[in-house]
């Protein structure tokens, strides 16, 4: 059976000038519906072009990526807007709120974009926010406001949900803290989540842990066996 996620030789040059740097090098991987993925690697290898791909926030050189059947490789620039607002949830380092807003009213403007959204208050109650609606984003902690991003996130009902280290910005207890909350709602929502990390540690709550270096998959391995994210130290 064919991977909900499929990298086929995903290559990615970046033009400065004359100068061609190659941030993917014939890319290729699989992953499964409701899989926990980390993709891991140091800083520059290629990671978060992968998620960008992904994501449809940029365009591959060549190649093929296909997502629940569809080539979005080939996607237009309407085609990738849509798909982005319907299809991915995206939860990144810094939390990107909007700060005269209250979090409900953060995850509200995110659940105006889809029909299918559900309710804001909801899931806010669900990541631990229920007594914290009310709060514009500087009266919230650090891991507070990561909660709203993944709240506003997941408000999409997204099938893909994107992570760029999630927890970087974060003490080492919050960071714990999203995490076993992601671990969570995966397994509870039958999410796709895809996490960029260069903590290695990280590795065994995933279900397939992708390795990449100097822009190349080096090794892509399943998990039969998800280690709870709460057992795990770094």
């Amino acid at each position: 059976m064919a991977g909900f996620i499929q990298f086929e030789k995903v290559n990615k040059i970046y033009k400065t000038g004359q100068v061609e740097i190659a941030a993917l090098r014939d890319a290729s991987f699989e992953i499964e519906q409701g899989e926990i993925c980390v993709i891991v690697g140091e800083s520059g290898a290629g990671k978060t072009t992968l998620l960008n791909i992904l994501g449809g926030m940029d365009t591959l050189t060549s190649g093929s990526v296909r997502f629940d059947g569809q080539e979005i490789g080939t996607f237009s620039v309407k085609k990738l807007s849509q798909y982005r607002r319907r299809d991915v949830g995206f939860v990144f380092q810094f939390y990107n709120l909007i700060g005269n807003l209250t979090a409900l009213e953060n995850v509200e403007m995110a659940a105006r974009l889809e029909k299918d959204s559900l309710s804001p208050e909801q899931v806010l109650r669900e990541v631990g926010l229920g007594d914290r609606l009310h709060n514009f984003p500087a009266q919230l902690s650090g891991g507070e406001q990561q909660r709203v991003a993944i709240a506003r996130a997941l408000v999409k009902n997204p099938k893909l949900l994107l992570c760029d280290e999630p927890t970087g910005a974060l003490d080492y207890e919050t960071g714990k803290t999203i995490l076993s909350l992601l671990q969570r709602t995966c397994k509870e929502r039958g999410t796709t989540a895809v996490i960029i990390t260069h903590n290695h540690a990280l590795c065994p709550m995933a279900n397939r842990v992708i390795r990449v270096k100097n822009g190349s998959v080096v090794s892509c391995e399943c998990n039969p066996d998800p280690t709870p994210i709460e057992q795990i130290e770094w």
